[in-house]
């Protein structure tokens, strides 16, 4: 299929622009942009999961989104610039079809020489201290800012920025010196107005070190951003990856890879961690999560640190990555706003760590024994000849041991799951059912196909609960939805998962151009959304996601999270239902959500969440920060002093009792690594609130 398409597209493509060779190099980009745009939008046209026209409301999106990702900040362009550019607004659809690039060449521009501008601001701000006993506030939530009206309010802009920056860093030394005087009284504190000089100098560097990775950025980097806003216009999901992103992308780490063992991902301009690896450093290190924002960076003990507030993906991967053995700082901001800095180790990061394992678990007082598998992804290792290892093979195997201690019930963990094959899930979904269809696809043009389970065989028939939260996506999603609809499993977990209800495919441009083309390759790849999920039931897990039947508290209850928080997510919808039947074995879902409602209501580490939720949707809202000196550090030692009710939530560490299986057992005594991993996963089982909760209701199924 993926050959036909190539060849269709190779057909097509391009749409006639006149190769015109030259040795003026500028040009020769030029042109090259040029064909670039060709391939990635008729890729779009002739590929992409639905028909989009090439419209004003298309060029307003893209417009948009371009604009926000240009200058996410509003430190660079004026107001002036926004209006100049605003006149293209309906018109990049012109511009693609008649091949111009008029609005990208002044928005290049622009932004250039706005960045040398605002370069001269740091520098000036910066020679004297900030008086910081004014009473004077910053608006951090960049959206809510307005583009400066001249460079006097740009400057005024910068000034704010800076003087916030300086504060921060004060704050943080003088805690840190404070910590150190607690230990030990013969440490010499440093007056304010030292720890300010200090502050200052280093906000220098760093913004030293911030205009230079700015002037490295070509035009070609600001034309993928172009031609990533395009991209965006259709979904969040479907990009362009230039030839050097393409291939680190392709970085095989089915073996080893040394790092810290964490999923990274830009969002406007900042680094996110969206997964972090079980068994890596991050894990072991234990206060990097998912949703966390790195900030700054720097190498061993006292490296200087850098800031990756702006920068590209690609690079601030290289800065954290790094050899085994050799020490990374990272400056994090938890999702509450808290800014910390931690140290990890990096080390050869374990992907054994990621494969399917399982454990007995059981409440304390109780002698039912639930068999607890946790699923990190839907693996499959398609560049292994013969086949490699696949989850559905794993979790078989984790099925067959627990079996063999006698289980009760069985618990599958699904959270932070960003999903995989889904061959996979079609395949597990069948240990569960006798047979019948898991998942609906469809694409462009064409009748939903319907992936079923044709083996009668069940090879777990007991009671079953499937653990999910926010970060549970994809395939993940379509496995849960499956079991609910035909209620084989009781689904526990947030209010909702992530609902990326789509599926995407990269195309290698330099494989649908013609011979003719060959200079300017290599083009790069393209990611495109060509097939949409959907549940038996004849409803999307897009957007919406899996709402699970019972629903317990998290960090994330009362903030917008997972595919709705991101720019031009595709509709929810639905299509005709499968064929199928219910379970004949289907657990009783109301008494179960009653009796759960009643413990989560007593349970006081459950009211603690629920509270922490709301403070953190508090926090987020309260996004003007003062920049008096005194209110500042006021108002953290009370937001310290206020979180420390919250530590509570996960201290009982004899929530849950975990027995080791004994087929491995005998694997794990002999490895010392093996066993670091598991003591590390079965402490963190044994505070686990969620999964304690998931073991009570599997408790109530009868079988």
């Amino acid at each position: 299929m993926r050959k036909r398409i190539l060849i269709s597209l190779a057909i097509l493509l391009p749409l006639g622009l006149i190769l015109a060779f030259t040795v003026n190099n500028k040009e020769f980009e030029r042109e090259k942009e040029l064909y670039l745009t060709d391939l990635v939008i008729n890729s779009l046209k002739y590929l992409y999961y639905d028909h989009r026209t090439i419209d004003d409301e298309f060029s307003e999106k893209a417009y948009d989104l371009y604009i926000k990702r240009l200058d996410y900040t509003k430190k660079f362009l004026l107001k002036e610039d926004i209006d100049r550019l605003q006149a293209y607004r309906t018109e990049i659809d012109d511009e693609i079809r008649m091949n111009r690039t008029a609005f990208f060449d002044l928005s290049f521009q622009l932004i250039r020489k706005r960045i040398d501008e605002s370069e001269k601001y740091y520098k000036e701000l910066l020679e004297k201290p900030f008086d910081f006993s004014k009473d004077e506030k910053i608006q951090l939530d960049d959206e809510k800012n307005t583009w400066a009206e001249s460079p006097e309010a740009m400057k005024e802009a910068w000034r704010k920025a800076l003087k916030y920056q300086v504060m921060l860093d004060i704050y943080n030394r003088s805690e840190s010196q404070e910590k150190a005087r607690e230990k030990s009284d013969t440490v010499k504190l440093k007056s304010f107005d030292e720890l300010e000089k200090l502050a200052r100098d280093k906000v220098r560097k760093q913004n030293k070190n911030y205009f230079r990775r700015l002037h490295q950025l070509e035009r070609k980097d600001y034309y993928t951003l172009y031609l990533n806003a395009i991209n965006g216009s259709y979904d969040p999901h479907t990009s362009y990856f230039p030839p050097k992103d393409k291939a680190d992308f392709d970085i095989n780490i089915s073996g080893q890879l040394e790092g810290i063992g964490a999923t990274l991902q830009e969002k406007d301009g900042y680094i996110k961690v969206v997964n972090i690896v079980p068994g890596s450093p991050s894990w072991k290190q234990g206060e990097l999560k998912a949703g966390d924002f790195i900030l700054k960076v720097a190498q061993g003990k006292d490296g200087e640190w850098l800031d990756l507030i702006g920068m590209r993906l690609d690079k601030a991967v290289t800065y954290i990555r790094g050899k085994k053995g050799t020490v990374v700082r990272l400056t994090i901001k938890k999702p509450d706003g808290t800014i910390k800095e931690i140290s990890i180790v990096r080390d050869v990061v374990v992907i054994e760590a990621t494969y399917a394992k399982s454990v007995v678990v059981k409440v304390p007082g109780s002698e039912k024994r639930i068999g607890y598998i946790y699923l990190p992804s839907f693996y499959v290792n398609f560049n292994e000849k013969g086949g490699g290892r696949r989850c559905s093979e794993d979790v078989l195997k984790e099925i067959n041991k627990l079996k063999k201690e006698n289980i009760d019930g069985m618990i599958i963990d699904l959270r932070n799951n960003g999903g995989g094959s889904l061959q996979d899930v079609v395949s597990i979904g069948g240990y569960f059912i006798p047979q019948g269809p898991i998942v609906q696809v469809k694409q462009k043009n064409k009748p939903a196909q319907t992936l079923a389970d044709t083996d009668p065989a069940v090879e777990y028939d007991g009671p079953l609960a499937i653990m999910v939260n926010t970060n549970s996506a994809s395939a993940s999603e379509i496995f849960a939805a499956a079991m609910q609809d035909y209620k084989r499993a009781v689904i526990i977990g947030g209010k909702h998962t992530f609902g990326k209800g789509t599926v995407q495919r990269f195309i290698d441009l330099d494989q649908i151009v013609t011979e003719k083309l060959a200079p300017y390759k290599p083009f790069g790849a393209e990611k495109i959304t060509f097939q949409k999920f959907y549940r038996i039931n004849g409803g999307s897990t897009q957007l919406r996601g899996v709402t699970p039947d019972i629903v317990l508290p998290d960090n994330y209850m009362f903030i917008k999270y997972g595919e709705r928080e991101l720019d031009n997510y595709m509709p929810w919808d639905e299509i005709k239902p499968a064929t199928y039947a219910f379970y004949d074995k289907a657990p009783h879902i109301k008494d179960l959500v009653k009796d759960s409602k009643k413990r989560v209501s007593k349970d006081e580490r459950f009211k603690l969440l629920e509270e922490q939720a709301r403070r953190i949707k508090r926090l987020r809202d309260e996004s003007v920060q003062s920049l008096n000196y005194a209110q500042y550090s006021k108002r953290q030692k009370e937001l310290k002093q206020e979180a420390k009710k919250f530590d509570h939530i996960y201290s009982d560490t004899n929530a849950v009792v975990v027995m080791p299986l004994k087929a491995d057992m005998q694997f794990i005594e002999k490895d010392t690594v093996k066993m670091d991993i598991a003591k590390k996963w079965h402490k963190s089982l044994r505070k686990d609130i969620y999964l304690q909760e998931a073991i009570r209701v599997v408790e109530e199924i009868e079988n």
